[in-house]
């Protein structure tokens, strides 16, 4: 996952770069709190796999190797050349033809190893840092860094696999997961809740607003909190977690999913630029201890760290969620000697 960067070489052009998931790894490695978890191998997933949410010619291009599909001319005006030099699928969401789909691959097989191994109760609870991030990914468009919607091809194998029928996912990202939401829109069964800026639609990508609510079976089952209002003043932990305890926690405690899946991202943290962010929650801030503390309450919760785009900020505040899941989940770890130990993905 560490080598799927712009070929232009240059990290300082692009927010989305490998430095992001080595921060993380480094931090938590500095304050011993790596030494307290249990690492898992991560593997690629299947294209059968991907396809649970995204079309097959979405999986067999950003899924397999482009470089056997030189000679396909209908390929060719979807990537397009960035200032940089480099090549994207977007103006910012960059495309390394030797690296990236595999990339993309590992982190959503690393994602459903993990939540599965939660959901079938051999781990209380799990935290995959992985890159590139998924929930901006649609059924067949790939934008906003993401190719892959990870945390929605987990929860789809857990209803097709497993037959968990009622899963929450908490979204709270400074941005709204488009990707997550087209997925479940109609889906009762899946409950998908994100905190995001929105300005009446002005804030990337757009969506998100809050009479998106869902459709036919599934009205009620998306909930959208929408901050409106620009940054004067900007978010902060007040609102966030007054949001929470006034929105978030009644229509999740209602609901009383199976599992909980987290959308980690922590853009929504001060030291973002306001392109990118522009809130400032911070690290330690109560209301990501919250969630941390609900999600573990109800026995099962896996969170995915796919998003930041400052460095320290996202290190941070990963860690302050991580140490929460971890004082929760110590007194409940087995005995059992732990699996060999990986190499950061």
């Amino acid at each position: 996952m560490q080598k799927h960067q712009c070929m232009c070489g240059n990290t300082n052009n692009h927010p989305e770069h490998a430095g992001r998931i080595q921060s993380i790894w480094s931090r938590l490695q500095e304050t011993g709190l790596r030494a307290q978890c249990e690492c898992i191998r991560g593997r690629k997933a299947t294209l059968e796999e991907l396809q649970t949410v995204h079309s097959e010619a979405h999986v067999l291009l950003y899924g397999t190797n482009p470089l056997r599909q030189k000679l396909d001319c209908s390929i060719t005006p979807m990537f397009v050349r960035l200032p940089c030099g480099g090549i994207g699928v977007d103006s910012d969401t960059i495309w390394n033809e030797v690296h990236s789909s595999s990339a993309a691959r590992l982190a959503v097989g690393s994602v459903v190893e993990l939540v599965f191994k939660v959901a079938t109760q051999e781990l209380k609870n799990g935290f995959a840092v992985v890159r590139p991030p998924g929930h901006h990914a649609e059924e067949s468009t790939p934008m906003g860094f993401c190719y892959f919607n990870s945390v929605a091809i987990a929860a789809k194998l857990l209803q097709q696999r497993l037959n968990i029928n009622k899963i929450l996912i908490v979204d709270w990202d400074v941005h709204h997961g488009n990707g997550t939401q087209q997925a479940f829109y109609d889906d009762p069964s899946v409950l998908y809740l994100s905190i995001h800026r929105y300005d009446d639609g002005n804030f990337f990508p757009g969506s998100g607003a809050p009479d998106e609510v869902g459709s036919g079976p599934g009205v009620g089952f998306n909930v959208n909190v929408a901050f409106t209002g620009g940054l004067e003043p900007p978010m902060s932990d007040a609102e966030y977690l007054a949001a929470f305890r006034s929105v978030v926690m009644p229509i999740a405690n209602e609901f009383a999913p199976d599992i909980v899946l987290v959308s980690s991202g922590f853009d929504a943290v001060e030291g973002h630029p306001p392109p990118l962010g522009g809130y400032t929650l911070t690290a330690k801030c109560k209301y990501w201890r919250s969630v941390q503390r609900y999600s573990l309450h109800l026995g099962l919760s896996l969170l995915e760290a796919k998003r930041g785009d400052s460095e320290e900020a996202e290190a941070v505040s990963a860690m302050a969620s991580l140490s929460v899941a971890n004082t929760n989940a110590m007194d409940q770890r087995s005995e059992e000697e732990p699996m060999e130990e990986e190499e950061p993905l």
